[in-house]
């Protein structure tokens, strides 16, 4: 990536809400080569959308939870055809019981291999949620996962303590102290 794609992210990520002009003027280059760079960045998918980040307390919702699945039967890891059959099945689930997931992934850690990122009301909605995918109601996933085996990490939204919210923000300045740091 150039460095003028990486500045531009950069200053997307701090607020996408600017115009091709502010951007260009944030930059030094022209708006022109804005609009051109904001296009290739979006073909070539590094762009992938323009959001917020909300702050979920004032949407009503008082708990994260990071939910660690292990996938598999017994120690045995799934196939691609599997992983998608099994994220097939729970888009179906997910459409008569929908929920607030910010990220499912697949990964490699703390003896568990999938990820869920997810946001709950309330402390019942979220033993509902787990309750839910380790039920009969889940049936259709349950050859891909091992039930017994999911954890959770809770965080309180409402809780006064925190070093850092949820932001990209942080990420512009790394990637601003990245290219300091490339250019010497």
């Amino acid at each position: 990536m150039r460095e003028v794609d990486r500045k531009l992210v950069s200053e997307l990520l701090k607020n996408s809400r600017r115009s091709d002009r502010e951007l260009a003027k944030a930059i030094g280059v022209s708006q022109p080569t804005i609009s051109r760079i904001i296009k290739r960045l979006e073909q070539d998918g590094i762009v992938r959308e323009y959001t917020i980040v909300p702050d979920f307390r004032k949407l009503g919702y008082k708990i994260m939870a990071v939910i660690f699945l292990k996938l598999g039967q017994h120690g045995n890891s799934l196939s691609p055809q599997q992983l998608e059959e099994m994220f097939s099945k729970a888009r179906k689930l997910e459409k008569d019981n929908p929920r607030t997931f910010l990220l499912v992934k697949t990964g490699i850690g703390l003896n568990h291999d999938m990820i869920v990122i997810s946001l709950f009301h309330d402390y019942s909605e979220y033993a509902s949620y787990i309750q839910m995918i380790k039920s009969e109601s889940a049936a259709e996933l349950s050859p891909f996962y091992e039930s017994e085996k999911i954890e959770s990490f809770l965080i309180d939204l409402e809780g006064e303590m925190h070093y850092q919210p949820l932001t990209l923000s942080r990420l512009a300045i790394n990637l601003q102290r990245n290219m300091e740091e490339e250019q010497g």
